[in-house]
């Protein structure tokens, strides 16, 4: 369905046109991704931080799991409180600075993200109906547009 049968309204420019498609965009995707990740008992800001301490293959500070966090949250230690309480996530102290904690996915949680790949998260994105190239080109555009700010 097109963005003028969704909205069922003009827009005053292209730009304008675009800009409401990638909010409502957008919100689909969350949603959808929320659904998918409710199936494993998490949010996508705790699944997020499961990845970047994955990608990361070493402890991280909660200052850098912020700082790489999709989405920025205030809460960012409520979720990974909860992560711990799931086994999936240690956080330890640090000796040289008692302020500051490091964080590391256990293999608890390595496990839980093989599961989830293996269910298909990928796939919900591929499955969009792009072909590598548009989705290439999907993403240089949005890269040029968050780019102008």
């Amino acid at each position: 369905m097109s963005i003028d049968e969704i909205i069922k309204t003009g827009f005053s420019s292209a730009q304008s046109r675009a800009l409401v498609n990638v909010r409502i965009t957008s919100n689909y995707i969350a949603t959808e991704q929320n659904k998918f990740m409710a199936n494993f008992g998490l949010s996508m800001a705790q699944f997020n931080i499961l990845r970047i301490l994955r990608g990361a293959k070493e402890p991280l500070t909660i200052n850098i799991i912020k700082e790489r966090m999709i989405e920025k949250s205030p809460n960012t230690t409520r979720l990974m409180d909860k992560l711990m309480e799931k086994n999936y996530i240690e956080r330890y102290g640090c000796k040289e600075d008692r302020r500051q904690s490091f964080v590391q996915i256990t293999e608890i949680g390595l496990a839980l993200l093989k599961n989830i790949d293996n269910q298909g998260f990928d796939l919900f994105l591929s499955a969009n109906g792009l072909t590598v190239k548009e989705a290439n080109q999907l993403s240089d555009l949005l890269d040029k547009f968050r780019s102008s700010f």
